[in-house]
């Protein structure tokens, strides 16, 4: 119908309303009606190529990686009141899209030699406060020079990556080197848990030194298991789907590549596990509970 009313528009001067009517087979009073709303539906047109363009910005700002929850989310915090729907309308009407995980292949070697150690996540990977419960993991990058492996720490109250290293080797220095500058930026608590896969570096007695050295009890999952350590693997699934290079050219611009993007994880990044709000913003608002005296 509204495209029959279109044309009577384009045409009533030339043709005249009724006899266009009368061929179109529509009323001419639902043809008034229609005309008389048209300001309403620029106004409305206009208003939604605004949102449109809000929202390519959005995408754009993000590497192209956020889908219509997160711009929904980001349109809040600016003060726009929108609705979710409306989002996804407008993102799917313009081919507008966010990115879809790839799947991780698993580095996990186990050592069979090392000393039993329990798993005391057990799937819960939440956490009451920051520095209680870490998991990290190992993943590599493909560069021309040849591989470049990252260890992670990722706190699991505010899914902040708050100690890494990268190296083109993947021996247990790799992921001491990133539980210690977690402990050395203040963001471990003693006695806190540290989870991980059981991979060589992982069970080595270099590893555990380190832990202990910074009053960290160690956890481990099940050979093979991801969702034992799925905190750690959807982390990674993130990074290799929004980072964006599939191979580097070199060592160095991988490196350059993981910084930029843990910085922005850390800082700009929306986290529908923490409300939609940033890793840093969820650990710096932090408060611990207050106890009241008897």
């Amino acid at each position: 119908m509204t495209c029959s009313y279109r044309f009577i528009s384009d045409h009533r001067d030339t043709c005249g309303v009724a006899r266009l009517c009368r061929v179109l087979n529509v009323r001419r009073p639902g043809f008034y009606e229609w005309l008389a709303s048209t300001p309403a539906r620029d106004r409305r047109a206009a208003a939604e190529d605004r949102l449109a363009r809000e929202i390519t910005g959005i995408h754009a700002a993000h590497r192209g990686a956020y889908g219509s929850p997160r711009v929904t989310a980001e349109l809040r915090r600016r003060g726009v009141v929108v609705n979710h729907k409306k989002i996804e309308r407008v993102m799917r009407e313009r081919g507008i899209a966010g990115f879809t995980r790839r799947r991780r292949h698993s580095l996990t070697k186990p050592n069979p030699a090392a000393v039993p150690v329990p798993d005391l996540i057990r799937r819960d990977f939440t956490a009451d406060a920051p520095g209680q419960r870490l998991v990290g993991d190992i993943t590599y990058l493909p560069t021309e020079e040849g591989w470049l492996y990252l260890a992670t720490v990722l706190d699991l109250h505010t899914r902040e990556i708050v100690g890494h290293a990268l190296a083109g080797h993947q021996r247990a220095d790799l992921v001491c080197d990133a539980i210690t500058l977690a402990a050395d930026r203040g963001l471990t608590r003693p006695g806190a848990v540290f989870h991980s896969d059981r991979g060589t570096q992982y069970r080595s007695a270099e590893f555990h030194r380190t832990l202990t050295a910074h009053g960290i009890r160690p956890s481990l999952g099940r050979t093979g298991s991801c969702y034992d350590n799925a905190a750690a693997e959807s982390f990674f699934a993130t990074l290799k789907t929004e980072i964006g290079t599939r191979t580097w050219t070199t060592r160095t611009q991988a490196r350059q590549a993981v910084f930029a993007y843990l910085t922005y994880y850390n800082h700009d990044r929306l986290h529908s596990t923490l409300g939609y709000h940033t890793p840093q913003e969820t650990r710096t608002h932090y408060s611990p509970p207050t106890t009241h005296a008897a």
